[in-house]
């Protein structure tokens, strides 16, 4: 079997992420390529984008969002995900299960006694109208009748987990400032979930393989685990297998992948990228080894935005005042910080709406 190294590895990912050219696609297609980006910090997917794609222009992921053609809603691992309003749809039901198990692995004592599938039921009645309601405001209208959990456990349940709703705008506008104010996910898109076909193949588990494939791959089954939630989908995996092709990574993980799916040669040059926080070409795997070395791998959990220079995670940055500020995490040649400050000038244009294109390195690490 084929042995990856994690150049390799790595090559693969910014190809199937968009990271090793900027892509000429329509947004939403770029959004549905990369099975959404992840997006609890609302600003973030604008950055993603704008690395991904060629004259991308925050105007039309603005106006997919107000024209329902894409969506906010908690989704894989249980953060809030930018989505497609078809993938919506398809994946919502699917991830239920896991919503639900992962809410109570934090709040598990405080739903002793509840019943759930009544919780449910009192939630979806209350958003059936179609309104949009702040966390505090469902909160405060279902706990006259549901009082044993806590607050905050209550408005993760129900809005995180037992009812299918999305983040209504304006939050996720570009440059607009709005709190959370859901809405019933069916209301928003005048189409409900899809049910969860009861087929042991798991064929809705075979969709997210292949496309977590398409835009992630080669991958092990703990990879796919790790960036969906789920339980790393084995009757799907298994369904697929005939369709697959088998690799090794060098601690001998296999790793699974579509046969022509883009493996480019390891010595291709990565240009340098910048990652907005919590970008899944890092978060979408357990073994993050091919893009980020262990001893920064906190970073990407913390919500520290990255540079990549060479394929790898090398600096952090910032923006303060019409300035990216770059801080390297190792000593970068000359030819590299000049590649990361022509990269960050083009960054600070579009987040100052070409007022500026300041950047400031800082030196190494001492």
């Amino acid at each position: 079997m084929t042995v990856l190294d994690t150049r390799a590895l790595n090559r693969a990912t910014l190809a199937r992420q968009l990271l090793l050219d900027r892509a000429a696609l329509p947004v939403p297609v770029a959004v549905g390529h990369l099975c959404g980006l992840q997006a609890q910090e609302p600003q973030e997917p604008y950055v993603g984008l704008w690395s991904r794609l060629r004259e991308f222009e925050p105007s039309a992921l603005s106006g997919l969002l107000t024209g329902r053609d894409v969506v906010r809603m908690h989704l894989m691992r249980r953060t809030v995900h930018l989505v497609t309003a078809d993938d919506a749809v398809a994946w919502r039901g699917r991830h239920d299960a896991m919503l639900r198990q992962r809410v109570l692995g934090v709040y598990r004592n405080d739903f002793d006694g509840t019943d759930l599938d009544e919780l449910a039921v009192a939630g979806r009645a209350l958003l059936a109208d179609g309104e949009a309601r702040t966390p505090a405001e469902v909160v405060d209208a279902l706990t006259g009748r549901h009082a044993a959990p806590g607050r905050r456990a209550l408005g993760e349940m129900v809005l995180a987990a037992l009812v299918p709703v999305v983040q209504a705008p304006p939050r996720g506008l570009w440059r607009t400032k709005g709190g959370v104010r859901n809405v019933l996910l069916s209301s928003w898109l005048g189409r409900d979930v899809d049910p969860a076909p009861a087929d042991a193949a798991d064929p809705v588990g075979q969709t997210l393989v292949r496309r977590y494939l398409a835009a992630f791959g080669p991958a092990a089954s703990a990879d796919l685990r790790a960036w969906c939630g789920l339980a790393g989908l084995p009757a799907a995996v298994s369904a697929l297998r005939e369709e697959l092709v088998s690799f090794r990574d060098g601690r001998g993980r296999e790793l699974l992948d579509l046969p022509d799916a883009p493996r480019p040669d390891p010595g291709t040059p990565a240009p340098v990228r910048f990652l907005p926080a919590f970008d899944n070409a890092i978060l979408g795997y357990h073994d993050r080894g091919r893009i980020i070395d262990d001893a920064h791998r906190g970073l990407s959990v913390a919500g520290e935005r990255v540079v990549l220079v060479d394929g790898r995670v090398s600096a952090t940055w910032s923006a303060d005042d019409g300035t990216v500020v770059v801080t390297p995490l190792h000593g970068l040649s000359r030819a590299d910080r000049e590649a990361v400050a022509e990269e960050g000038a083009g960054l600070a244009a579009f987040l100052s709406d070409g007022g500026s294109s300041r950047v400031r390195i800082a030196g190494p690490p001492r």
